[in-house]
């Protein structure tokens, strides 16, 4: 048994906290059964789609099961909004390791020129929307539209660049392969 001092400690909690939503609902005087189904106290909410977490409280957490010791531990409680499609193409493009440049150094190892369409990277984000697992789902969906590639141009010295566009992302047809001009001797 090892014991640590948590004085100067900041815990940070993230996760999904599922059922917490309906726990602020309640106190904020929501119903979902019954009479006044629907209606809520004088406390009103904004229907704006971010839902409720915003409102949430200590009590709240206490509700949800955390012990108080720990609760207490939690000086700031804030929530995060959900990626919208925009945001998720910046996280397939703009860090300096994002999934996209990842792939196009795998290939320009082979002396591949890898572009994404503007119009596949929506694609790509609006299919991760869907999945409603925010940015981890943009890997799931770039390997299983990559992984054929990436065996392919390994064995093939005639490609110059790799283009992924719409029809590509929506899996409709394959990757469009520009060949390399080759150069005879007259």
């Amino acid at each position: 048994h090892i014991q640590v001092n948590t004085q100067n400690i900041l815990f940070i909690c993230g996760g999904g906290f599922v059922g917490l939503e309906e726990i602020v609902n309640k106190r904020l005087g929501g119903r979902s059964l019954g009479f006044g189904a629907g209606k809520n106290s004088s406390q009103s909410v904004p229907e704006d789609g971010l839902g409720l977490l915003r409102y949430t409280e200590p009590d709240d957490l206490l509700r949800f099961g955390m012990i108080p010791e720990f609760i207490g531990r939690l000086p700031v409680l804030t929530h995060l909004s959900p990626l919208t499609a925009d945001e998720l193409i910046s996280v397939l493009t703009d860090p300096k390791n994002s999934l996209t440049r990842q792939y196009a150094k795998l290939l320009g190892m082979e002396g591949v020129k890898l572009n994404f369409t503007r119009d596949a990277l929506r694609c790509l984000a609006e299919a991760a929307l869907k999945k409603g697992t925010g940015a981890r789902a943009l890997r799931s969906l770039l390997e299983g539209m990559m992984l054929d590639l990436m065996y392919e141009i390994p064995s093939r010295d005639d490609i110059e660049e790799v283009i992924i566009n719409q029809a590509v992302a929506e899996g409709q047809k394959a990757p469009i392969l520009k060949r390399k001009v080759s150069r005879k001797a007259a």
